[in-house]
C-alpha cells in the first residue's frame, strides 16, 4: 500500500525548471522539470546512469547543474548568495546508501555530530537529543558506545537515519534506503520510514531501485529516462505509461509480483490515454 501525502495546499517544497546537467560531452539531464509537494514521499527511479543520485545531490546543493533553476523552500539554491544554502542544509537530512557513518566515532557520537556542528547547544542537551533520535530509530541505548565496524547493515541504516533526523529536518533525502538489507530487515526499515514520515511530518525524496520499497512508500514516482522526467504520478498511473523503460522495469517478473500489493487496476494493460489517470509526462 502506498503512503498518502500529507500535503499542505499542494505547496511545492522543491521546484526544478529546465534543468540541464552535463559532464564533459556527456549530457545527463536535458530540460528536466519537477515539482515536489510538502508532506509527500517522492521516489525517483531510472536506469543506470540516468542521473538519479546526481539530481538528488543537485537538490542538496552538492553539485551544480549546467543550466536551469532548483528552488528549495522557495530559494534558488544555486544563486550566488550562499547563506540560504547553509539554511537549507539545516532544514534537511540525508541518509546515504551505505550509511556513511564516521568510522572513528561510536554510535552516539555519530548521531551527535550534526548537533555539535551547530555550535549553540550545551553538551548535555546534545546527548539527550542524540539518545532520543536513536530511540526513535529503533536502536537500544546498549548499542550507543559501539563502533560502526561492530554493527550489522540494518543497524548502520538505522543509526544513519537517526543522524539524518538529528536536527528535526523538514526534508529528508534517502539514497537506496533498503539496499543490502535482507527481506525482513528491509520490511522493518520501510515501516520505520513510514512511521517517521507521519510523526515528524516529513517531506521525503527517495532514490531506489527496489520495487517493494518503491510501492510500499511512494506517494508519487518520477521516472527519469531519455534525460528527462518521462512520467510523474502515483504507482498505478506510472506503470501504465507506454515507454520501453517503464514496461521493462515495472512489468517484468519482479515488478508484477511487487505490484500485487497495489490495486488490481494497476495490472491493467490499458494505456494512460484510455484511463485518463492524470499522469504527468515530462516535456
Amino acid at each position: 500500500m502506498t503512503t498518502s501525502a500529507n500535503t499542505d495546499n499542494n505547496e511545492h517544497i522543491i521546484d526544478i525548471a529546465h534543468l540541464c546537467t552535463q559532464f564533459g560531452r556527456t549530457v545527463i539531464h536535458q530540460d528536466l522539470n519537477l515539482q515536489i509537494q510538502r508532506g509527500e514521499i517522492f521516489s525517483i527511479v531510472g536506469g543506470s546512469g540516468s542521473g538519479k543520485t546526481v539530481l538528488m545531490r543537485q537538490i542538496l546543493g552538492l553539485e551544480t547543474p549546467k543550466r536551469g533553476v532548483i528552488k528549495v523552500f522557495g530559494e534558488d539554491i544555486h544563486a550566488p548568495e550562499k547563506q540560504h544554502l547553509h539554511h537549507l542544509r539545516r532544514r534537511s537530512g540525508m541518509l546515504f546508501q551505505h550509511g556513511a557513518l564516521y568510522s572513528a566515532l561510536n554510535v552516539i557520537e555519530n548521531v551527535a555530530q550534526p548537533l555539535r556542528e551547530l555550535g549553540v547547544l550545551p553538551e548535555s542537551l546534545i546527548m539527550d537529543i542524540a539518545y532520543l533520535k536513536l530511540h526513535m530509530s529503533g536502536i537500544g541505548f546498549e548499542h550507543a558506545k559501539k563502533m560502526p565496524a561492530d554493527l550489522s547493515g540494518g543497524m548502520i541504516k538505522r543509526i544513519a537515519l537517526a543522524r539524518a533526523i538529528a536536527l528535526d529536518p523538514e526534508l529528508l533525502f534517502l539514497d537506496e534506503p533498503t539496499a543490502g538489507l535482507d527481506p525482513d530487515s528491509s520490511d522493518s526499515f520501510v515501516s520505520l520510514i513510514q512511521s517517521l514520515h507521519q510523526s515528524l511530518h516529513l517531506t521525503v525524496v527517495m532514490v531506489t531501485h527496489d520495487l517493494d520499497t518503491l510501492f510500499a512508500l511512494s506517494s508519487r514516482i518520477g521516472v527519469i529516462a531519455d534525460k528527462k522526467m518521462i512520467a510523474i504520478g502515483n504507482a498505478q498511473e506510472v506503470v501504465q505509461v507506454s515507454h520501453p523503460f517503464i514496461q521493462t522495469y515495472f512489468r517484468g517478473g519482479r515488478g508484477m509480483r511487487a505490484m500485487e500489493v497495489l490495486s488490481p487496476h494497476t495490472s491493467s494493460t490499458s494505456s494512460p490515454q484510455d484511463t485518463n489517470t492524470g499522469v504527468h509526462y515530462g516535456k
